[in-house]
Parts: structure tokens; C-alpha cells; sequence
């Protein structure tokens, strides 16, 4: 897998007069992507009056659930109001994982192998749909359905990036056909 570069969050309103903005969070790990001497890729969005291409981390800090940053190119509530709307992007390269080992980003799930738990092949993962209350792997079989797998412990036993699969714990209708189904097709 080359780099890929994926959308850490966006800048809100400032907070106070020196140039600290608030961020709409949109990373499982803010700490690591807002940690001091990061350096950020800046989208503006249409009608921005930023030209900042990129932006360093100062500070992070959490207030009342809050992330507030301080970017090193931002001086003054002023400033800290042109940047308002900036989308935020880092790379990640194919040796990055979540600091959590039972976490996977969807780019690391995309393209394994799908078998079941006696080593049948159900398919290929193309993609990972993020739910309210879970998150469903999307498993492309061979005959060309979609089945949605919900990504918990009990379905999915086990993720192994290195040798290119995962393990669902199949169940009638869940990737596989009902029986009766086969017999109709």
C-alpha cells in the first residue's frame, strides 16, 4: 500500500483573542494527530480568505470536550477567523496502525480476503460503512452480492493484515445464502 492521505478534522471558531481555534474532531486519535510540531495539510473550503496550504501544531488542549489548537502560522483572533472552515489532512504511510491493536483504519481493512471459519473464501472486503451504533464490514462475494458483516468480536474473530485476511464467523444469510436461496437461483 502507498501513502494515503485521509481528513483529521476541521477548524471551528476561535477561542480567545491569541489565535487558539477550536477543532471539529474527525480522528480516533486527536492526541496523536494535534500533538505539538505537526505539521497539517490546509483545504479551504469555497470562499475562504485563507491562502495557508498547511498549518504546525503549537498546542492542543482539551476544554470541556473541547480540542483547542494553536497553530504556529495563526496569530491573533483575527487570523485565528480566516482559517475558520479549513479542512485538515495527514498522510498516513503503509507502516502507520492505530496505537490500539483492535483497531484498524478502513484503509488497512479494504482489499483482504474474506473466509469463513473453516478457511472457505467468502469474498473480498470493498469497504468499511461507519454505523451510529457499529461499524459493518462490506464483503463483495464471488457471484457479486454485497453482504454487510457487522464488525464485532463475535463475527469477526480475527483480522490478520500480514497474511491478507479476515475470519467471519458465517451464518446462514449473513454472507452465504440462505440454503433455500440456492436452490432458487
Amino acid at each position: 500500500m502507498d501513502s494515503i492521505e485521509v481528513v483529521v478534522g476541521r477548524i471551528g471558531k476561535p477561542h480567545g483573542i491569541r489565535g487558539e481555534v477550536t477543532i471539529d474532531v474527525r480522528t480516533d486519535e486527536p492526541e496523536r494527530r494535534f500533538a505539538p510540531g505537526t505539521t497539517l495539510r490546509a483545504e479551504p473550503s469555497p470562499g475562504s480568505a485563507s491562502t495557508l496550504t498547511s498549518l504546525t501544531v503549537s498546542r492542543s488542549r482539551w476544554h470541556q470536550s473541547v480540542l483547542l489548537v494553536t497553530f504556529e502560522e495563526v496569530e491573533g483572533r483575527d487570523q485565528a477567523e480566516t482559517v475558520r472552515g479549513l479542512v485538515l489532512h495527514t498522510t498516513l504511510g503503509p507502516e502507520d496502525a492505530p496505537a490500539d491493536p483492535e483497531e484498524f483504519y478502513d484503509h488497512q481493512l479494504i482489499g483482504l480476503a474474506a473466509y469463513d471459519e473453516d478457511g472457505t473464501h467468502l469474498g473480498e472486503l470493498t469497504a468499511v460503512v461507519h454505523g451510529a451504533a457499529q461499524d459493518l464490514l462490506t464483503v463483495r462475494t464471488p457471484d457479486g452480492r454485497n453482504a454487510l458483516v457487522p464488525f464485532v468480536a463475535a463475527l469477526v474473530p480475527e483480522v490478520d493484515l500480514e497474511g491478507g485476511r479476515v475470519v467471519i464467523a458465517d451464518r446462514p444469510g449473513l454472507v452465504a445464502p440462505f440454503p433455500d436461496e440456492l436452490t432458487d437461483a
